[in-house]
């Protein structure tokens, strides 16, 4: 007959052995997770790693380039500080042409419509500091449409080519905006807007405009279409035909742009390369995102956070 007391501590000794089991099978699993969370994390930072390699591993051709070619730069859609036209971007792309030895010229190739007159100053002002500092040439090319923003660039360059259907001009500058006043007082619709300062507020298109507003925002205006037109006169000199609609914001084709002076002649990038740069050979010098760099935009922050996590996770406390 076993003895009650035997049976009992048989039976504690049961329980808690399954009960270590249970433990160690738990601690086991925690383990292998936190084992693949490492694996994943570090699986993250060797991802961000690679497209850090992929974005920096393209060199500039200045630095490789040396026999004889003709620079190209792309300008192309809105002229704009978050677009790929903007002036940190172009003003880069110029650097890297002008000071690479093996560049005869430099072409900017520009398809655009317009943009901010403040970007678009930036690039000008620049292309005159690097003529001067590296005596090097440089002509715009237009395909389809050079304006407003755009033919401000293209008249900081010595020479502008233009096929005979291209769109130039628009010299002229623009603020638009809605006014909704009159249709709340139909619905009848409150506006509630509280600012410091009588003037705070003078954009709301909810609320009405005097006329001495209407007059500054005029006189600003004014003020920075005479800039253009500086500009312009600056670099077009005694070829520019004025007329009065010459500043008045009008468009031409490009062919009408060559008569007024606001170009110079008919020519693609391929003739200008070739006979007035006289380096057949073109390298494209514009930087451009690539899609290493919008992934790193994207999930930058997501994979930034991981890799601190797992930093954290190794005692690694940044503070």
């Amino acid at each position: 007959m076993q003895d009650p007391q035997s049976s009992e501590q048989s039976s504690v000794g049961w329980e808690r052995q399954t009960l270590e089991k249970l433990v160690l099978a738990s601690v086991a699993e925690q383990r292998a997770a936190r084992r693949w969370k490492i694996f994943f994390r570090l699986l993250w930072i060797g991802l961000l790693a690679a497209l850090v390699w992929l974005i920096y591993r393209d060199v500039s051709p200045s630095s490789s380039v040396s026999k004889p070619h003709t620079a190209l730069i792309e300008v192309r859609g809105a002229i704009a500080a978050d677009a790929e036209a903007s002036a940190q971007t172009i003003v880069a792309s110029l650097r890297s042409a002008f000071e690479d030895p093996g560049a005869q010229g430099v072409v900017l190739l520009i398809n655009s419509p317009g943009g901010s007159p403040v970007q678009a100053g930036i690039i000008a002002d620049e292309i005159h500091r690097l003529k001067a500092l590296h005596d090097k040439p440089i002509h715009a090319v237009v395909e389809e449409t050079c304006a407003s923003a755009a033919y401000y660039i293209a008249s900081a360059a010595d020479n502008i080519y233009v096929d005979k259907a291209s769109i130039v001009g628009s010299i002229g500058v623009m603020m638009n905006g809605f006014g909704f006043t009159g249709l709340m007082d139909k619905i009848g619709v409150e506006r509630r807007l509280m600012t410091a300062g009588e003037n705070k507020g003078f954009m709301d298109p909810f609320s009405p405009q005097s006329e001495a507003q209407m007059r500054h925002v005029q006189e600003m205006l004014d003020d920075i279409h005479q800039q253009f037109i500086e500009v312009v006169r600056r670099g077009r000199g005694e070829r520019l035909v004025e007329t009065p609609d010459t500043f008045s914001g009008l468009i031409w084709s490009g062919q009408r742009a060559v008569a007024l002076g606001l170009a110079d002649e008919l020519a693609s990038l391929e003739q200008v390369a070739r006979d007035v740069i006289q380096a057949e050979e073109i390298i494209d010098y514009t930087q451009r995102e690539n899609v290493a760099q919008r992934l790193v935009r994207r999930f930058g922050a997501g994979v930034g956070e991981s890799a601190l996590h797992t930093l954290r996770d190794w005692g690694w406390v940044l503070r």
